[in-house]
């Protein structure tokens, strides 16, 4: 336990390291003058100081989100026994509950704190997490607490060099399956861009006095993902239990080509609202807007469909990828599994610009531009159509890659956990 103590006293300060950029947003001095009434276009801008603090704290930002959510990760699933069953089941219902707890959490910022800051005050919106950040101090390791001050186990396992040519083949074996995130994640990367340019072209009326923003449509994806949750987890998992006799239900590769799948069919929707909203803003517009131009007669919650299938793939595949990574990582190396799926999602990220770049660059001289500011005369639902073709080819890919793929611990594919030194000093035959 002094690695997993060691890993809980560096959360906590990377925590601290968070909380900073809230501190420094909150202090006026570190803000450009405020514009004068009516004056807009001459607002003076910050000066070179406020701009290294702001940056300064995207930093701070950066390094504490990538120090805290992989050990998060670790440190939470070490917590079961993987030698019983019931500890096996824990493992796989905690990835759940903590994919589930960080959605809940996303939605109360993009709708709580976002009120606060917005309707509020941005110090009081921005010192809420800071204080919530600052919580883990109740958590914190104590003096009495043994580890050695390298931050070492006080009795680590010796581990012999055959160990560790054994852990590479097995990083080796993860990181096609790792791969197909990376085209995967374009999906969700689209839903959190242009759902909401569509949104803001439609008709957004809830009754006769509400208008739903734009910006929080995305709100439904994670609405559903919490939803179906603890549903699956307590009502599905149980029954496929007994009739597959697994622990998860179904295996974790199953689980990733089930979410891969759904993105397939969420594209797909996405394409053929999208081919109604247009169609609609063009031959029956409800409104005008200065900027994006017509407004579709077609009421935003068709948007709805497109969302909550999103996010029941998200629910299957983000959420096995978690667990693939924990369970097939060598045991020292978990912490790094779980910040595989944060690299994943900044790759496709780079990814998603990249191709909508390609996409700019080659309807552009066209006489219908896929992608411009005003969608009504471009082609967005082309463009859905596409990536759900590259969705297709990548769900390919992945059954190719989990057809081949052998699990640790199975018969083909089992690493030694552990290694007596001795043994191998003696020159005693080692079983892989």
């Amino acid at each position: 336990m002094g690695i997993e103590e060691s890993e809980e006293h560096e959360e906590s300060k990377y925590r601290g390291v968070r909380a900073m950029p809230f501190v420094i947003a909150a202090i006026s001095k570190l803000h450009p003058p405020q514009c004068r009434p009516g004056e807009t276009e001459n607002c003076p801008g910050p000066n070179t100081w406020q701009m290294l603090f702001l940056l300064s704290g995207f930093g701070f930002l950066v390094i504490g989100g990538g120090g805290i959510r992989p050990c998060n990760l670790a440190f939470g699933a070490d917590q079961f026994n993987p030698n019983t069953s019931s500890g096996k089941r824990g493992i796989s219902s905690f990835f759940n509950w903590y994919y589930f707890t960080f959605t809940f959490a996303m939605m109360v910022s993009l709708t709580g704190i976002v009120y606060v800051q917005s309707d509020v005050s941005w110090a009081w919106g921005l010192a809420i997490p800071a204080f919530l950040i600052s919580l883990d101090k109740a958590a914190i390791i104590t003096p009495d607490d043994k580890f050695n001050e390298d931050g070492s186990g006080a009795s680590p396992w010796r581990l012999c060099s055959i160990q560790q040519v054994e852990e590479v083949k097995c990083l080796v074996r993860t990181l096609p399956i790792w791969t197909t995130s990376i085209i995967y994640y374009v999906t969700l990367v689209q839903q959190q861009t242009y759902t909401i340019f569509q949104a803001l072209q439609m008709d957004r009326r809830l009754g006769p006095s509400f208008k739903i923003p734009a910006a929080s449509y995305t709100v439904f994806s994670m609405v559903a993902l919490t939803i179906w949750i603890p549903i699956y987890d307590q009502i599905l998992v149980p029954a496929l239990r007994k009739i597959t006799g697994k622990e998860g239900g179904i295996t974790v590769l199953q689980k990733m080509g089930i979410g891969v799948f759904l993105a397939i069919v969420t594209m797909s929707v996405s394409g053929f609202v999208e081919g109604q909203r247009r169609s609609l803003a063009l031959k029956n517009p409800i409104g005008v807007d200065p900027i994006r131009g017509s407004i579709s007669s077609l009421s935003g919650l068709w948007l709805v469909p497109q969302l909550v299938l999103g996010g029941l793939s998200e629910a299957f595949t983000v959420i096995a990828q978690v667990e693939f990574n924990y369970k097939q990582f060598p045991e020292n190396m978990r912490s790094i599994g779980g910040s595989l799926l944060f690299v994943g999602f900044a790759v496709s990220s780079y990814l998603s610009s990249l191709l909508i770049s390609i996409i700019h660059h080659t309807t552009k001289g066209n006489k219908t531009e896929w992608l411009p500011q005003d969608l009504n005369k471009g082609r967005l639902d082309y463009f859905y159509y596409l990536v759900a073709a590259l969705e297709v080819v990548n769900l390919g890919y992945f059954i190719i890659c989990a057809r081949w793929y052998k699990y640790k611990g199975s018969s083909e594919g089992r690493i030694i956990e552990e290694v007596n030194v001795e043994k191998v000093q003696t020159g005693k035959e080692l079983t892989l």
